[in-house]
């Protein structure tokens, strides 16, 4: 039975590791937290958004895009981050984008609004983690605040970060591990709270206290007590009694940060928690190379003059996500003959997470055809580089040859690739076409950050649309 309701401080070491016993014993079901390149032609119905192309990523980290504007974000693995000796090579980031979209796809299908109940397997592959975050915003906790470097994810709602006493064990992250008992606002909360009952995460009991349970595919996960408090964004910007998990047994390759920012639409998420200043708004321009910082933001300020906005819509497969309705591609000015259903059924999600851009076969298929056939002078490469397989002999001083591709979105709003968004760098000699097919046409379009970068990419949930504007970073 639950307890009376009452919040408490954290229970003693002794009493997490028999709930980390007592809890393994029961299944866990899972849960995902989680250009200047202009068309020769423009019809006059569609506003196309340009902006500037990208430089190569460097050594060295620079600060020449950030105007400090909102939370600073950096790359996880570029040379900005904090995690030093953190690095992955292009290869392996692909691998892990793969388990991502596997995972999103898996969670998509189920048709139920409580997708975090559903039980879902993938094949294991060693060595590979679940990329669940490629960018890193840092926010403080408690009182007095504790700043912990944390990956924030738009396909995520809850928040957690890793907590001592670890009683289950915790993976090794850059920042010392939160101490709930240095905390002066720190409280757990009681199974039959009000909290407790409205977690989608498959929740449980230990001595009356509420445990989420997020677990993750190829064995990684998070586990601990549904908590409140005190999250400070910035100087100006605290919340006292944030609800997020506090997590005691954390495993699994989730790099050196101290958590999951959640930025999905859901009534425990940060945007819902701080809906009363922030209005339900933010938005993000993620960096134009590993090199440079962009930024996270909230509220009134997110939205600038120069953003097209198109409808965001609500599907009860998957009401976490961000829905958007893609009707078209152009590739060389020319509009591909893909029909609009392709995408809208089953339907398309913009994603913060994934890195290359996810299309049903029938339009993969004929947007690599026309590309190919506007690439016609480079040298093909033939071998396959994981999941890309349209790769040239391509080197950065050759961007001016490569097709622009235009993806075209209700209420006229088309967002104009740059170079980054069009080819993914292999090496300096070779490009390949950054989008992917999915395994058949039954799976989700996923717009990935790879197509996102240097746009001013606005969530405007309360309006109802999501908008895209050149230039974001600057």
């Amino acid at each position: 039975m639950c307890g009376d309701g009452n919040t408490k401080k954290p229970t003693t070491v002794a009493a997490m590791v028999t709930y980390i016993y007592f809890f393994l014993t029961f299944p866990l079901f899972s849960f995902l937290c989680n250009f200047s390149v202009i068309l020769g032609a423009k019809s006059d119905n569609h506003r196309l958004l340009r902006v500037r192309p990208l430089p190569l990523p460097t050594e060295a980290c620079s600060s020449e895009e950030y105007k400090g504007r909102g939370l600073k974000m950096v790359h996880r693995y570029g040379p900005c981050s904090p995690f030093d000796g953190e690095r992955v090579t292009p290869i392996q980031i692909l691998q892990q984008d793969e388990s991502r979209v596997n995972w999103l796809q898996s969670q998509l299908t189920h048709n139920s609004s409580r997708l975090d109940d559903q039980d879902t397997t993938l094949p294991a592959r060693p060595g590979h983690s679940l990329n669940t975050g490629n960018y890193i915003v840092t926010i403080g906790f408690g009182t007095p605040k504790k700043d912990m470097n944390i990956a924030f994810d738009t396909g995520s709602y809850l928040t957690w970060i890793q907590c001592q006493p670890c009683a289950g064990g915790c993976y090794k992250q850059k920042d010392p591990i939160f101490n709930p008992t240095e905390s002066s606002s720190y409280l757990q909360l009681s199974c039959d709270s009000a909290e407790c009952s409205q977690l989608t995460l498959h929740t449980n009991c230990s001595s009356s206290t509420c445990v989420y349970m997020s677990r993750y595919p190829e064995h990684s996960q998070s586990i601990g007590f549904l908590s409140r408090d005190t999250l400070t964004l910035s100087s100006s910007d605290i919340f006292p009694n944030f609800l997020f998990g506090c997590g005691q047994q954390n495993s699994g390759l989730f790099g050196k940060t101290a958590g999951l920012l959640g930025l999905g639409r859901d009534p425990i998420s940060l945007i819902s928690q701080t809906a009363t200043k922030f209005g339900l708004v933010f938005s993000y321009c993620l960096p134009s190379s590993p090199s440079s910082p962009g930024y996270l933001t909230f509220g009134a300020d997110a939205i600038k003059s120069g953003i097209k906005f198109t409808p965001l819509l609500t599907k009860s497969r998957g009401p976490t996500f961000y829905f958007l309705n893609l009707i078209g591609i152009s590739v060389g000015g020319k509009a591909l003959p893909i029909p609009a259903s392709t995408f809208s059924s089953p339907g398309t999600i913009i994603d913060s997470g994934t890195v290359i851009s996810h299309l049903p076969p029938s339009a993969y298929n004929v947007l690599r055809s026309a590309f190919q056939q506007e690439m016609s002078n480079y040298t093909l490469v033939t071998s396959r580089y994981s999941l890309l397989e349209t790769c040239y002999k391509l080197g950065r001083a050759e961007a001016p040859g490569v097709p622009p591709i235009v993806m075209h979105f209700e209420g006229d709003v088309d967002v104009n690739f740059n170079y980054s968004g069009i080819i993914y760098q292999k090496k300096k000699t070779v490009g390949c076409l950054a989008f992917a097919a999915n395994k058949d046409n039954f799976g989700f379009t996923i717009i990935g950050n790879r197509q996102q970068l240097t746009f001013d990419v606005v969530y405007d949930v309360a309006g109802g649309r999501l908008g895209f504007g050149p230039g974001g970073c600057r």
